[in-house]
């Protein structure tokens, strides 16, 4: 009989799912369609708030504890089980623990650290130190994250595996172009409006306030402004940003409509004139490959991985620079047929990003390292 493949699952157990939670379900998901025979065990942290789709193969086990759970449950239960491997999606690699594989998925916490409190600068710094030594071999979600890793901890790249995120299948164009349900648009208060969308956490990483500015630098030239919404729940420091949509004037501009169920999120991508994403720092940057799957033209900054995922489907611009962005959202607004020209080739682009392909490459990592731990 075949020894399990565990799994730890904890990131399901948030109430709001954002870039590792997703990461988490869809590659879940992903595997059990492909994989219905090899048996995995799945650790969490209570009852998952939702789970895919599982096949018999697949057991959960609900290991709660209300502190440090990695270290004090997860990597004791793991080792005393024996599992073949153990496979982190996000995070912490226990203290104790069987052979694993981490995915780590990006080190904006290095790149940016005022946008984080000191005590959790130093927990990641930590905890991405030892999962590097401890685990016996890395995911990393982009070349970007890969190259961090290398150059900021001397990682062995010989130890790190590229796999790319995919795109849910629910992220697909309509026939209606931005036809946007009144419903929704009744919801989010967008009246009746064109608008230009982020989806994101409201934190300074995200160069919101950049966006902000150049957004208010470009409204002179418009003659029917869109509304500029920023979705995406409170972060740290979001405050600040909304003192400066008022201290720019920009409250009857500007939306702030908060977290964004999934049930709603491709309807609102579909319905947007653009989408909008200056992020000073991401190791992947899945909303925009969301964006162009739903057929919703791009600009996106042109670093980090958000380079690497856009390449040429995307209207590149320096986030650091304001006059740059506002450049970019004025030729966006007014040029209907660069709109056109950037919806090709977004579709095309994001058509290459699958979960499935996301998941057979993860597993050809795991079986990898099972076979190499075996000799070990």
């Amino acid at each position: 009989m075949c020894v399990p493949i565990a799994i730890d699952i904890s990131r399901l157990g948030a109430r709001e799912y954002t870039g590792t939670e997703r990461y988490t379900y869809e590659l879940l998901a992903a595997l059990a369609k492909l994989d219905r025979f090899r048996p995995y065990t799945l650790y969490s942290n209570g009852l998952p708030a939702r789970l895919p789709l599982l096949g018999p193969n697949v057991s959960l086990r609900n290991i709660p504890a209300p502190r440090l759970w990695t270290h004090m449950r997860l990597g004791p239960t793991a080792l005393r089980e024996r599992p073949a491997l153990l496979f982190i999606p996000a995070h912490v690699v226990p203290l104790i623990h069987p052979p694993s594989v981490v995915t780590i998925h990006d080190l904006g916490y290095h790149m940016f650290p005022e946008a984080h409190t000191a005590r959790r600068r130093l927990e990641l710094e930590l905890t991405t130190r030892w999962s590097l030594r401890a685990a016996r071999h890395v995911i990393a979600i982009s070349q970007t994250t890969k190259a961090d890793l290398v150059h900021h901890y001397r990682a062995d790249p010989a130890r790190i595996s590229v796999v790319y995120h995919g795109v849910q299948d629910h992220f697909t164009p309509t026939e209606h172009g931005q036809h946007l349900a009144p419903q929704l648009r009744q919801r989010y208060h967008l009246a009746q409006r064109p608008y230009l969308l982020y989806v994101g956490t409201i934190q300074p990483r995200k160069n919101l306030v950049r966006l902000l500015e150049a957004f208010a630098q470009a409204l002179p030239h418009l003659e029917e402004p869109p509304l500029l919404v920023l979705a995406g729940r409170e972060g740290w420091l979001s405050s600040a940003i909304v003192a400066r949509t008022r201290a720019l004037g920009l409250e009857h501009h500007v939306r702030f409509p908060g977290y964004i169920p999934d049930a709603d999120l491709p309807a609102l991508l579909r319905g947007a004139l653009a989408f909008v994403f200056p992020s000073l720092y991401e190791g992947f940057g899945m909303p925009v490959l969301e964006a162009m799957a739903c057929g919703t033209p791009v600009l996106t900054a042109n670093g980090s991985a958000l380079r690497e995922v856009a390449d040429t489907a995307a209207l590149l611009v320096d986030p650091t620079n304001t006059d740059a962005i506002a450049a970019g959202l004025l030729r966006l607004i007014s040029d209907a047929h660069l709109r056109e020209a950037l919806r090709e080739r977004g579709l095309a682009r994001a058509a290459m990003f699958t979960w499935e392909r996301c998941a057979q490459l993860t597993l050809a990592v795991l079986l990898e390292n099972i076979q190499l731990a075996s000799f070990a």
